[in-house]
């Protein structure tokens, strides 16, 4: 059985505001509540156990809870760069009210469809999911039978979840990954998954 255990980056200052903060933005760092959510998702994790390998999104809100995390546990920490979020172009920054009012035709297109990007974006849903396809596979090959953590972003871990279900792309807007929480899924010799967890925040209250 090979366990990926995917952990959302702590907030920066956009979460609370429920920004959009993408690839393409201004790259945010941990905000003072965000890496106190570092250290209590490291201290879960020690408490845990059996972690043996923390992969990371490039990104400096996940590198910083990764590195977080992984001296906590005396791991290193291995840069994925398909584990990136989505770029949400000209959205970046702004909250889903104020996409909605300036460019409503835009976000109903890209909700209605996974082949479509966001406005001034080039990648597709579908193609954050390609993407996010090939690392799982390829986490599956390099750590096979070991527990790994993820580090990463809403889309690639929501993602995450949805293939492991084998639900259908708009799902992805179907399900709840807060900043700091856990989820696990399971994966059995043949590659059949199981979610075990999700969203769980229950080492931040």
């Amino acid at each position: 059985m090979t366990t990926l255990v995917l952990l959302r980056h702590g907030e920066t200052l956009l979460t609370p505001e429920r920004r959009i903060s993408g690839s393409g933005g201004s790259n945010p760092g941990l905000s003072p509540a965000g890496r106190r959510q570092a250290r209590a998702a490291a201290d879960a994790l020690a408490h845990r156990g059996a972690v043996e390998a923390v992969v990371t999104s490039p990104m400096r809100r996940c590198r910083e809870t990764a590195q977080c995390v992984a001296a906590r546990l005396g791991l290193s920490v291995r840069i994925d760069r398909d584990l990136r979020e989505a770029d949400f172009g000209a959205w970046e920054g702004l909250t889903f009210a104020e996409v909605r009012e300036r460019y409503p035709d835009d976000l109903s297109a890209w909700l209605a469809s996974p082949e479509t990007p966001p406005s001034g974006a080039e990648e597709t849903m579908h193609q954050v999911a390609r993407r996010v396809t090939a690392v799982r596979d390829g986490l599956l090959a390099r750590y096979a039978g070991a527990t790994v953590l993820v580090v990463s972003h809403v889309v690639p871990l929501r993602t995450l979840i949805r293939l492991a279900l084998q639900a259908p792309p708009h799902t992805v807007f179907r399900m709840e990954v807060a900043a700091a929480s856990l989820s696990t899924v399971t994966y059995d010799e043949d590659g059949t998954a199981t979610v075990q967890a999700l969203n769980d925040t229950h080492h931040l209250n």
